[in-house]
């Protein structure tokens, strides 16, 4: 393991908030306002949080939502509500507003905390019949009937003060649901997920002893907080460990955020990675050193054999695009291609992947710095128990969990808790396979599975991995479409980037250009046995429909290529 000397496990929030008592002075958040970073002490937090708390228990709320992009007044929410013993309902801030008054009503929340912007969406909530008693906005506000963050850390405050904390007396209950997510929405209706404080501490808890953060360390906060990932990795996970958190000021600043914060851990998804990967290798490519590039890389490979790691020299040229004091990325929320993984460890980047679910509070799985396998999904975490429910003959089928972590099942809806949950075991709905030495594989999600007509199975990724290889290729998404009764024609969706394919082939039609990716598409389909070979190729320049977490929403395309 990374550190033999890991921290004291915790059970729910407010043991969570008793720990940064031990960070005192040290920076908690930093972010930029008007072009200065503003920092805030670990110290500062404890007493916001403990503001937001006693506000929360004297209106006698029951269930708060907020919504918002990642900053330090939903971080402030998140923990004032949980550690009052209220349930915290995080909305996706890239819902519309007919959807964001669906979850109110569904989450039967009685306040919300909430950016400017969504001040529309939240009054014609309130008009459609949801009983929302408290509006609390995070900004200034002048809005009748609306109070701002501003004053209700005031009130709170007056409220200690005059002695009428209640803070202390607060009982958390064990196994009962403090926090309810809304599935990211890859599938028609997002289901509510339940989980306990404890399922959430447990597995912050357990994390460590995968990956240590010190009180050292910045993370970079660019992911959607709403989303179980970013919240329990980013922000829990790094304030249990005492680290910064730097709020990200957009995905197009991600670049000079990391060097201005001077960011030592980024928790990303793949997306991200490979987008930044290729345009450093154009940049490379361009500038007629990527054979320099590669007998470097051939000399670091040899002096690591030697057990020499210089890689940070020989690559400082090339790592400037990030920030020199990146020591590690952590990713998850999908697969990530074998050499994109490789190409960061060639850097000296090191990669190190997590997987789970919303239901598992997320993670389950996770790479170490030294237990680690390119293309596995790492090796269960600490009291998670990982199996393979009904193995075909290469070993492959619907992976299962269990441990501390897993949900309490689904808000009113018993069906899908039952089809879920067996003996305490999450059906994951991600099928794949557990090697000889323990390392887990994921080789696609059982709803994606295509299955022909012959009865051959197919998973889309291993074809998308080879078709994301061609360089002009931002995304693609490859399904099945019934040609005849008896006939299934595999297909794929290319989204091709408008620069790049002019380089790569020159000025030219579509049509023309069409013709020039099947002989690409012709080469890969040798790669491949009969019934994998892509049959129909469709291009565009739009991007796929996704969700915040940059999951591509597979129903969504595949209705629009098959309708």
């Amino acid at each position: 393991m990374e550190n033999k000397e890991y921290l004291a496990e915790v059970s729910n929030f407010r043991q969570l908030v008793k720990r940064y008592e031990e960070y005192g002075e040290n920076t908690a958040f930093k972010y930029k306002k008007d072009g200065t970073i503003h920092e805030i002490k670990y110290n500062e937090f404890i007493e916001d949080i403990k503001k937001v708390a006693e506000r929360v228990i004297a209106s006698d709320v029951k269930r708060v939502a907020v919504i918002g992009n990642n900053r330090y007044e939903w971080c402030v929410t998140y923990l004032g509500v949980t550690t009052a013993g209220r349930i915290i309902v995080p909305l996706d801030k890239a819902l519309t507003k007919i959807e964001i008054e669906k979850l109110l009503k569904r989450s039967r929340a009685d306040a919300i905390v909430y950016e400017e912007k969504y001040q529309e969406a939240v009054n014609e909530a309130i008009q459609q019949g949801c009983d929302i008693k408290y509006q609390i906005c995070m900004d200034k506000t002048e809005t009748e009937g609306v109070i701002s963050f501003e004053q209700v850390l005031k009130d709170g405050q007056e409220i200690i003060k005059k002695g009428e904390s209640k803070y202390n007396e607060v009982k958390l209950k064990e196994n009962e649901m403090y926090i309810m997510l809304f599935t990211s929405g890859t599938t028609n209706e997002p289901k509510a997920v339940m989980l306990s404080q404890e399922n959430i501490c447990k597995n912050i808890s357990n994390y460590q002893y995968n990956f240590r953060m010190y009180t050292t360390d910045t993370l970079l906060s660019f992911l959607p907080i709403h989303h179980t990932f970013e919240c329990s990795i980013t922000f829990l996970y790094g304030t249990f460990c005492g680290a910064t958190i730097a709020f990200c000021e957009g995905l197009r600043y991600i670049a000079n955020n990391l060097k201005e914060y001077k960011i030592s851990v980024f928790v990303a998804v793949p997306l991200v990675l490979e987008t930044m990967s290729k345009k450093i290798k154009k940049a490379i490519a361009d500038s007629g050193k990527q054979g320099m590039i590669n007998a470097i890389t051939k000399l670091s490979h040899g002096l690591l054999k030697c057990h020499i790691d210089v890689r940070k020299k020989l690559f400082k040229p090339v790592l400037k695009q990030f920030d020199e004091y990146l020591r590690v990325v952590l990713y998850g929320a999908a697969p990530m291609d074998k050499e994109t993984i490789e190409w960061y460890n060639d850097l000296g980047i090191e990669l190190i992947q997590g997987y789970g679910l919303t239901e598992s509070s997320p993670v389950l799985t996770a790479e170490s710095s030294e237990r680690k396998r390119a293309g596995s999904i790492g090796i269960p975490l600490k009291n998670v128990q990982i199996k393979i429910d009904n193995p075909d003959k290469d070993g492959v089928g619907e992976i299962l969990g269990k441990g501390p972590n897993i949900m309490l099942g689904y808000y009113e809806n018993e069906e899908a808790t039952k089809k879920a949950l067996e003996d305490g075991w999450l059906h994951t709905g991600d099928y794949g396979y557990i090697d000889k030495d323990g390392y887990i594989y994921i080789t696609g999600r059982q709803s994606d599975i295509i299955v022909l007509k012959n009865g051959k199975n197919i998973y889309p990724q291993e074809i998308e991995f080879l078709i994301n290889k061609l360089p002009y290729v931002e995304e693609n998404i490859v399904y099945a479409r019934n040609k005849t009764k008896t006939d299934t024609l595999l297909c794929a969706k290319i989204v091709y980037n408008k620069e790049t394919i002019v380089e790569h082939f020159g000025e030219k039609k579509e049509d023309e250009y069409k013709k020039l990716i099947w002989e690409d598409i012709k080469n890969i389909n040798k790669e491949l046995p009969t019934f994998k070979h892509i049959k129909e190729i469709t291009l565009t320049d739009e991007p796929l429909e996704k969700t915040t977490t940059q999951k591509v929403k597979r129903y969504v395309e595949i209705k629009k290529m098959t309708k």
